[in-house]
């Protein structure tokens, strides 16, 4: 099974909920030994859904803009140098919500051609997920580069793939995750450009006077905050961000 099904899993939930009566399972809480191989396969099946639990915010994140996005905000806060500021809580709350956005059309159409058809019992759930990794591979493989995907491809599979369809899951994503973090790179450099020149200045001007011992990031700061704020940096950066997945 594709490390996306967890994924297409928690994105196909609301149906699931919707489409059969919903009862409350009694719970027992009890060790006993296994007697057989029966009982040592359900063990390893309920590590394995716990395991897939827990991993399933980080697998969600794998196949969204979500790595892009927190990745230039991270470089943001270094550029600004304003250490705590804004808050991890506050940028990543930001990149969560700039990553449903960007992701809406894709959550539509996975929607629009797994959940609902299954709600309505036109296909099975199966059938369901096949539907919904469609859109979610149509939109890793818009944003990941020949190169990425070829290092994985020769690494997975030996025979070049005739199309898409022959890509395995298994190369794709993590050949979309590198090409994010190219992407989100090339973005923090272009980000950090403005502020170092600043910060070069200042120490100019300050070594020219014989102020040696006054850190030059304190002097900084405040121009470099001013700056961003004169150019609504906020906007420019989010509406970059946002077309950057057009």
């Amino acid at each position: 099974m594709p490390i996306i099904v967890p994924a297409l899993v928690i994105i196909l939930l609301p149906g699931i909920l919707y489409a059969q009566d919903i009862t409350v399972p009694g719970v027992t809480i009890g060790i006993n030994g296994a007697t057989g191989p029966n009982d040592m396969v359900g063990a390893i099946q309920i590590l394995i859904m716990i395991a897939v639990l827990a991993l399933a915010p980080s697998i969600v994140i794998m196949v969204t803009s979500f790595t892009r996005i927190v990745v230039v905000f991270g470089f943001l806060r270094q550029a600004l140098g304003t250490q705590q500021m804004p808050p991890i809580q506050v940028l990543t709350a930001l990149a969560l919500f700039l990553t449903f956005f960007v992701m809406t059309p894709t959550i539509n159409k996975i929607n629009n051609e797994a959940i609902n058809p299954y709600r309505n019992g036109y296909i099975t759930f199966n059938q369901a997920l096949k539907k919904a990794e469609v859109p979610i591979r149509e939109f890793m493989f818009r944003q990941t580069r020949e190169k990425d995907l070829a290092l994985f491809m020769s690494i997975t599979v030996k025979k070049k793939p005739r199309n898409k369809d022959n890509v395995p899951t298994r190369a794709l994503i993590p050949a979309f995750m590198i090409s994010e973090l190219k992407t989100a790179f090339e973005m923090g450099f272009i980000l950090f450009v403005p502020f170092l020149i600043i910060d070069m200045v200042v120490a100019s001007i300050l070594l020219s006077m014989g102020m040696m011992m006054l850190p030059p990031v304190m002097i900084s700061l405040p121009f470099k905050i001013m700056l961003f704020v004169l150019v609504d940096g906020w906007n420019l950066l989010v509406g970059s961000l946002i077309r950057s997945f057009g």
